[in-house]
């Protein structure tokens, strides 16, 4: 079973375990019969055993699956298992009628409670466990548990009345727990505004200059030059609203790059310099070019409030930068990028090898996906694209996913290589067919083959989107996903999971309260906080720099640094066996945990988020500082 179906099931366990456990102490309030009593009582306690093994078996998928758990959650719920079996078990078991004594009734509902304040710690609270949520949790499970007695001590009840004690000790015993769960409370709530520290060294060295006399970023702009033999790509592209046809004649209310969906594809041959003017028409928001998975200077890279101001309607932005890597990428706005990417406002960069370029495939199609209002699109094309092949032609896809969710491509009637990843080339990958490829939000996988005599289709989520030939449909649904850490052949890498890192980042993505952009919000958490509130990242300029990244939550993160590419180490602690796998956004999914690397050798201040960008609007944010580098004055980079 995968780390992500065991959270899922403890949380089910767990509040499998609550209701059982307030179900006993609910029919034991309002009933003298107590084989119902007995029956949920003891349902009970094997949902407390299985709560106990799963959190066991939990732990040894990482300490980040069970922090909350083991310092809180179990010694919580033990502790009322324990007082519910004194106080009410001999009673259930004991021969003869009546009902259970008021005690034994509360301390039915006091296992309850410990069983629900656990799963809310875990699913509101989140990670990691602080001394504000564990306060208020047991706060909150004590004055539940005093609620309860006083309302049983009303006339009226099922419950027998405890023998008799003199009142005035009760009443004593149960103030004393009163003002000790409203001062845990009250503890609780002012320690939630402790602040975060402003930086995490991971493990290094501290700031050595002061922001406020470092370099601004504003500063690290691109050449002005093409390299020798390369020549100036000049580029303007329009931000401004549109109606759109899409090839099914369904319009489409857009933001748009020129007017298109996608905006102008934007192409250069490798050493050349990309000249790009960005104007903004009409978009109130404001817009910016962020090149996607391209390692530009930082001040070309496009982040509002971290590296430019927005761009807004009426003003324009002049971006230059060299074009060193060659391969499949993408651009798009980075201003409220969670509703101006999926409205339309991005475009396609391709780059090419000077010294290929006679080695170009004779077919060579650059295929952006992207849903438009629920409906799935290549380019502007919601239907079925047909491409005319020679059998015998060299064919390349370029497949580049643009939304913020994950999509599934296979390729029928003919086998092929998988040869790029994120614009970055394998290192002699096998044939392959028949097998299914899932694509990462912002990633892109470039595909090669020779064009059979019959015919070839490309199927997303297992509608086909592409045919090239005749023939009938293939179902690929069942087709076995490739596994990219095991494809390609082994070859040297500067770095491995042995190498001594300056720095060693651990980002932790859950959910939990936390505040997003001065609001309280359930969201999408590092490490327990939400942006601007996650310390930044900070490291220096030459500095090996490795980051964990653990997904505790029940959705997939397509994690994404900016102006870095990383170097993938292992997946759950396993290294991979293939091709070197060098990637700018990885899917992390429920339950794994990825290892990977960089040489930090690009200055600057960088955004470094989820890209399922409404995630990152919900927080799932933060900054890599380079020492010595300072942001726009007063921004946090997030994109509104």
């Amino acid at each position: 079973m995968s780390t992500g179906q065991l959270v899922l099931l403890d949380h089910v366990v767990a509040v499998l375990t609550a209701a059982l456990w307030l179900g006993a102490g609910t029919v034991a309030a309002a009933s003298p019969r107590r084989v119902l009593v007995v029956a949920l009582a003891g349902a009970g306690l094997l949902a407390v055993a299985g709560r106990l093994a799963l959190v066991a078996v939990l732990a040894g998928r990482g300490w980040w699956f069970v922090q909350e758990k083991v310092l809180l959650g179990v010694p919580l719920l033990a502790v009322a298992t324990a007082a519910g079996a004194v106080l009410a078990g001999r009673r259930l078991v004991r021969p003869g009628g009546g009902a259970l004594p008021a005690p034994g009734v509360v301390a039915l509902f006091a296992v309850g409670y410990a069983a629900l304040a656990g799963f809310v710690v875990t699913y509101v609270g989140g990670y990691p466990l602080t001394w504000s949520v564990a306060l208020l949790a047991v706060a909150g499970a004590g004055a539940a548990v005093l609620l309860t007695a006083q309302v049983l001590a009303q006339p009226g009840t099922a419950a027998e009345p405890a023998e008799a004690t003199p009142s005035g000790p009760a009443v004593s015993r149960r103030r004393l727990l009163g003002v000790a769960a409203a001062g845990a409370g009250a503890a609780g709530v002012a320690l939630a505004f402790v602040r975060a520290p402003a930086a995490d060294a991971g493990g290094g060295a501290a700031a050595v200059h002061p922001i406020a006399h470092g370099t601004a970023v504003t500063e690290l702009r691109g050449p002005t030059a093409a390299a020798a033999g390369g020549a100036v790509r000049p580029y303007t592209v329009t931000a401004r609203t549109a109606t759109v046809a899409l090839a099914s004649g369904r319009r489409v209310d857009a933001w748009t790059f020129d007017g298109a969906l996608p905006g102008p594809p934007l192409t250069a041959v490798q050493g050349d310099l990309l000249d790009v003017t960005l104007r903004n028409e009409d978009i109130g928001d404001g817009v910016t070019l962020h090149w996607h998975g391209y390692d530009v200077p930082c001040g070309e890279d496009g982040a509002p409030g971290a590296t430019q101001e927005v761009v807004p309607a009426g003003g324009e932005f002049r971006y230059r930068f060299r074009a060193d890597q060659a391969g499949t990428f993408w651009y798009h706005t980075h201003q409220v990028s969670h509703l101006g990417v999926r409205r339309g406002l991005f475009g396609t960069l391709v780059v090419t090898p000077r010294e290929a370029e006679a080695e170009a495939a004779a077919v060579d199609l650059v295929l952006p996906v992207h849903t438009f209002d629920g409906v799935v699109a290549i380019g502007a094309d919601d239907g079925v694209l047909r491409q005319a092949a020679e059998p015998g032609a060299a064919v390349r896809l370029r497949l580049l996913n643009t939304d913020s969710d994950p999509h599934r491509f296979a390729l029928a009637g003919t086998a092929f290589r998988l040869v790029a990843v994120d614009g970055r080339d394998l290192n002699e990958p096998g044939e392959l067919s028949e097998r299914g490829l899932r694509l990462p939000a912002g990633g892109r996988y470039d595909l090669t083959f020779t064009m059979p005599a019959s015919s070839v289709v490309l199927t997303v989520d297992g509608e086909v989107r592409l045919r090239m030939g005749g023939g009938d449909d293939v179902a690929t649904g069942e087709w076995p996903e490739l596994d990219l850490l095991g494809y390609g052949a082994p070859a040297d890498v500067p770095f491995d999971l042995g190498t001594a890192y300056d720095r060693h980042f651990t980002m932790v993505l859950d959910r939990g309260v936390a505040m997003v952009d001065g609001r309280p919000a359930f969201a999408q958490t590092v490490n327990g906080r939400g942006h601007p509130s996650i310390p930044e990242q900070l490291v220096a300029d030459g500095d090996l720099v490795r980051f964990t990244v653990v997904n505790r939550s029940l959705e997939t993160h397509p994690w994404h640094l900016h102006g870095h590419g990383v170097l993938v180490l292992a997946r759950d602690g396993r290294p991979g066996t293939g091709s070197p796998l060098w990637v700018d956004t990885f899917d992390v999914r429920p339950g794994e945990v990825w290892d990977v690397a960089f040489e930090a050798r690009n200055p600057g201040v960088w955004m470094n988020h989820c890209h399922n960008l409404p995630h990152a609007d919900q927080g799932m944010m933060l900054r890599l500082r380079y020492d010595g580098v300072s942001a726009l004055p007063g921004g946090h980079g997030h994109d509104h």
